[in-house]
C-alpha cells in the first residue's frame, strides 16, 4: 500500500528519521540538511532533489524550533535580524569565490579540506570548553570580552545582558555568510559559536537565534528549488511529521541541561561529522567503500548517540536529579 506515492515502511522510515534529526535541530540549531540530503543521495533520488527537499525540511523544522525557543525567550530578534542581513551578502560573495576557483578547477579541492578543516578546528574549541573547569572557562571568555569592550556605534543590547557593537555583529555575520556560501552549508555550525565565543551570548540563546535564522534562509532557498519543482513533498511531509515532535524535545532540552553539556553534545557531533567528511571523500578518491560505509555510520551513528543523550540528560533534570547523580548510574 502507497501513500503519495511512499509505503508505510518509508513513511515510517521517514518519519523516525525525521524525529531524530528534529531534536538534534532543536537542541543546537543546526539544519539537517547535512544528513537529510545524503540520506536522499543514497536512497537514489537526484542531486537537485535532495538538496531542494533538504532545504525545504529544514524550513519547515525551523519554524517549529524557532516557535519553540520563542517560547522559552531564547530568541534574540535584534541579533537575528543583523546577522541575516550580513550573512545573505556574505553568501553572495562566498559564491562568487567557489566560481573563480571553478574557473581554475580548483573548486572541489579546496572546499572539502577547508569543510573538514573548520568542522575539527570548531568542534576542538568547543570541546575544550566544554572540559574545561569554572577557571578555565573564565579565561575563554576573554575573547568575547574584548569584543564587547570595543565601543563602535552602533551599541545593541542583547538578551542575556549582552551589550555589544552591532558594527561588529555585522561584521562577524558577513564572515560567516561569505564561509557558507563558499562551503555550500547553512552556517549554523559556524554561527552558534560565534555567538557564544565572539560576542559572549548564552548557549541556550545563540540556538534559539541561529534557528530564526536559518527559517529564513531556508525559506528562500527552499522556494527557489520548489519553484523548478525539485522538492518531493510526500518525503519532507514526512520528516516534517517526525520533526515536528523531535524539534520541541530539542528546543525544551536546551532549558534543562546545562550549557557545558550542550557545547560537548555539539562539539561530538561536529568531530564525527569532520571525520565522517574526510572518509567519505577518501573513499571516493580511491575507490575503498569501507571507507564510505564508514562515513555513513559516522554521521547517522553520531546523531543517533547523541539526540538519545540529550534526551537522557533532559529526562535525569526533569527527575529532579540536577547534580546529574542518576544520569550516571544510569548510563554506568
Amino acid at each position: 500500500m502507497a501513500i503519495f506515492g511512499l509505503s508505510i515502511g518509508m513513511i515510517a522510515l521517514f518519519v523516525g528519521f525525521g524525529l531524530l534529526i528534529g531534536t538534534l535541530f532543536g537542541f543546537f540549531g543546526m539544519g539537517g540538511s547535512f544528513l537529510v540530503t545524503p540520506a536522499l543521495l543514497v536512497m537514489g533520488y537526484p542531486s537537485t532533489v535532495a538538496v531542494g527537499s533538504g532545504l525545504a525540511f529544514v524550513f519547515g523544522t525551523s519554524v517549529i524550533g524557532a516557535l519553540r525557543h520563542r517560547d522559552h525567550g531564547q530568541v534574540d530578534y535584534t541579533l537575528a535580524v543583523i546577522m541575516t542581513v550580513a550573512m545573505t551578502l556574505g553568501i553572495e560573495a562566498g559564491k562568487n569565490v567557489v566560481f573563480f576557483l571553478d574557473a581554475t578547477g580548483m573548486a572541489d579541492l579546496i572546499i572539502n579540506v577547508a569543510y573538514v578543516g573548520l568542522l575539527a578546528i570548531v568542534g576542538l574549541f568547543t570541546l575544550r570548553d566544554a572540559w574545561s573547569d569554572d577557571e578555565e572557562s573564565e579565561t575563554s571568555s576573554d575573547l568575547a570580552g574584548r569584543v564587547q569592550s570595543l565601543h563602535i556605534p552602533p551599541m545593541v543590547t542583547l538578551r542575556g545582558g549582552v551589550r555589544v557593537s552591532g558594527t561588529i555583529i555585522f561584521a562577524v555575520g558577513l564572515v560567516i555568510g561569505v564561509l557558507s556560501g563558499f562551503l555550500g552549508v547553512g552556517g549554523g555550525f559556524l554561527l552558534m559559536p560565534a555567538m557564544m565565543y565572539g560576542l559572549g551570548v548564552p548557549a541556550a540563546i545563540a540556538v534559539g537565534t541561529d534557528i530564526l535564522q536559518i527559517t529564513i534562509s531556508g525559506a528562500f532557498g527552499a522556494f527557489t528549488y520548489a519553484q523548478s519543482g525539485s522538492v518531493a513533498l510526500p518525503v519532507v511531509g514526512a520528516l516534517l511529521v517526525g520533526s515536528a515532535l523531535g524539534a520541541r524535545v530539542g528546543a525544551g532540552a536546551t532549558n534543562l541541561v546545562d550549557e557545558g553539556e550542550i557545547k560537548g553534545y555539539f562539539a561530538a557531533m561536529l568531530l564525527a561529522g569532520s571525520v565522517a567528511v574526510a572518509s567519505n571523500k577518501l573513499g571516493t578518491v580511491y575507490g575503498i567503500e569501507a571507507l564510505n560505509t564508514l562515513s555513513t555510520v559516522l554521521i547517522f551513528g553520531s546523531a543517533l548517540l547523541v539526540s538519545g543523550a540529550v534526551v537522557l540528560a533532559a529526562v535525569c533534570r526533569l527527575r529532579g536529579d540536577s547534580d546529574g547523580t542518576w544520569c550516571r548510574l544510569t548510563t554506568s
